[in-house]
């Protein structure tokens, strides 16, 4: 396994739709050991494989995490996902981004999905997500569809962030 490059904002590539994958392989499940080492490592509770620039539908996501001393890790790859349900209620969680580092903001989503997806082994499965997951699982879906969560603040909010990590990003080089 090895530690993947996380993409930051403003990045174009985070701005591009990501393409299904063909055909779950050795090939695509080292990607999804690679990403979960890599979000564990950062550490996060999502990531798509387009922060790490890799152009395919697929994300992974472990709302529990490894550093939680009375649960056990609930890893889960999702390749090609594609939500089919959305309840009508919403839920607001503060989220956060690996490649929007150190800002967090309120955002709104439905409160519960269901999404269909091929796991590891390139067998179909369907998940009814709520709370954290759901939230989670709909922000990944956004980075394959060229999304951040600060697409979803006003731009007067959203243009703030940006312009704070075009300057840190500046400052590094």
């Amino acid at each position: 396994m090895a530690l993947l490059p996380i993409l930051t904002a403003p990045d174009p590539r985070l701005k591009t739709i990501s393409e299904p994958v063909a055909e779950v392989n050795d090939e695509i499940r080292k990607l999804v050991d690679d990403m979960f080492e890599t979000m564990y490592e950062a550490p996060g509770i999502g990531l798509a494989a387009i922060q790490v620039g890799v152009q395919k539908r697929l994300l992974v996501v472990d709302v529990i995490g490894k550093n939680d001393e009375e649960n056990d890790p609930d890893p889960i790859a999702l390749i090609n996902p594609e939500i089919t349900w959305v309840s009508d209620d919403d839920s607001v969680y503060e989220e956060g981004c690996l490649s929007v580092p150190a800002h967090y903001a309120d955002v709104v989503r439905p409160a519960e999905i269901k999404v269909k997806y091929l796991d590891r082994d390139g067998k179909e499965q369907e998940l009814h997500a709520d709370g954290l997951l759901a939230t989670c699982i709909q922000h990944e879906i956004d980075h394959l569809d060229g999304i951040l969560f600060v697409d979803h603040l006003s731009a007067l909010k959203r243009n703030m962030i940006l312009r704070k990590l075009l300057k840190l990003k500046k400052q590094a080089s």
